[in-house]
């Protein structure tokens, strides 16, 4: 009897605001901040935790908005014993501010993210790192980590980022993180790999991430993202709901 296959749930856990000068508009802008479940046969994986808290200065800079973790996993109808595993798409404080609270899972995540995360200035809240009951699984690429999830490193916003592929029967769905902060920077990436691979434009200006290539090479029917309600799918074939 074949197993059933995996389906994803995105999670709301809240939003801040950008301020102007990180836009790169001149304008503030709300930002969402979402993580997703993979319901496995073999358990609950949680991609990204939300929102950290304990620095006052953060705070004021960006004015989150948070949903407690356990209010945010009920109301996609998980529970919080329900998660057996945790990963990150990288260990910014609006991606891991959960994992305290998941003390005891493991927690993939690539190595260099994790050694940046613990000496790099500035770069997270050591509290939500380096906490009683933290137990990682560091990973260093490619790798899959349960049957039919794979992670795959997509440096840029972070050395260390990753998203990860899951085979669902709603066909393959990437959890992109923030490897691009919308949907639309994703599709002009993807769009000038494209023109690449076809011959038609050959501009060095037009680059474009090249972990790209491999995530198209999954033939991915959604990418979802960590601070973008919006989704990407392919320019042709069957719509997909969220």
């Amino acid at each position: 009897m074949a197993l059933p296959m995996p389906t994803v749930r995105r999670i709301d856990f809240g939003y801040f605001v950008r301020p102007a000068e990180e836009t790169g508009t001149g304008k503030p802008r709300v930002e969402g901040v979402l993580g997703y479940v993979i319901e496995h046969s073999a358990g609950v994986l949680l991609f990204d935790t939300g929102l950290g808290e304990g620095d006052a200065e953060a705070d004021a800079h960006y004015r989150p908005v948070r949903r407690p973790l356990p209010d945010a996993l009920r109301d996609a109808g998980i529970a919080m014993a329900d998660v057996r595993w945790v990963a990150n798409c990288h260990l910014h404080f609006d991606h891991c501010g959960g994992n305290p609270d998941l003390a005891g899972r493991p927690i993939f995540v690539q190595s260099r993210e994790l050694r940046q995360a613990r000496t790099a200035m500035d770069y997270t809240l050591p509290h939500l790192i380096d906490f009683d009951g933290a137990l990682y699984r560091q990973i260093d690429g490619e790798t899959e980590i349960l049957p039919d999830v794979l992670v795959i490193p997509t440096p840029g916003h972070t050395d260390g980022h990753q998203a990860i592929a899951v085979w669902s029967g709603d066909g393959t769905v990437i959890l992109a993180g923030q490897a691009h902060n919308t949907a639309f920077d994703y599709t002009a990436d993807q769009l000038a790999w494209r023109a690449r691979q076809e011959g038609r434009v050959d501009d060095p200006a037009l680059s474009y991430r090249p972990w790209i290539e491999r995530l198209q090479q999954l033939d991915p029917s959604r990418i979802l993202f960590a601070h973008d309600h919006a989704v990407w799918e392919p320019a042709t074939g069957r719509l997909t709901k969220t």
